[in-house]
């Protein structure tokens, strides 16, 4: 194993309050790499581009959901995006636009590539954002926990990729 593959990816999601979709975003991607028994290889967190939930568990219904899917959200605790995120994480996942737009104008600039949309890793959804599910009823959980997935298949696919790139085993000659 080369140095590049030894390096812990780190990815934090974000959205408004950290109650709904980036708490489900961090639990379907850690169960994502549980099952590709790849946890070791990455830091995964959650937060929000407000406080007004900080510390609190995520939304019943969304750990109500996240259950009936094999996941546990009841480990993490609400918390806002703090300045010391925008450099230690490389990837700064928003759930939609309105908070994607709020994180580029605290990023520096210097590090707003590490800024992403989550449903850009997923554009056979043909959406530009995960919805907020928090007024949607059971129904919006569902389709969040649908979306969200999708995307997190589609983000761990971009970093295999990248890190492959960067270690040179995609190009002829390489390891």
């Amino acid at each position: 194993m080369n140095r590049l593959e030894c390096e812990m990816t780190k990815v934090l999601f974000v959205c408004l309050g950290n109650i709904c979709r980036s708490p489900t975003a961090e639990g379907v991607f850690r169960k994502l790499l549980e099952d590709r028994k790849m946890t070791s290889q990455f830091d995964v967190d959650s937060a929000g581009t407000s406080d007004w939930h900080e510390g609190h568990s995520p939304d019943p219904r969304s750990q109500e959901e996240a259950r009936r899917r094999g996941i546990d959200l009841g480990f993490i605790r609400s918390r806002p995006v703090r300045p010391e995120d925008f450099t230690r994480f490389d990837y700064i996942v928003a759930m939609d636009n309105a908070n994607l737009d709020e994180l580029e104008e605290r990023c520096p600039d210097s590090l707003t590539h590490r800024l992403h949309l989550f449903t850009s890793f997923a554009p056979e959804l043909g959406i530009t954002g995960v919805p907020d599910p928090y007024y949607g009823g059971p129904k919006g959980f569902e389709r969040v926990f649908d979306i969200i997935e999708a995307s997190a298949r589609g983000l761990l696919a971009h970093i295999e990729r990248a890190k492959a790139v960067s270690s040179g085993a995609d190009t002829p000659g390489g390891q």
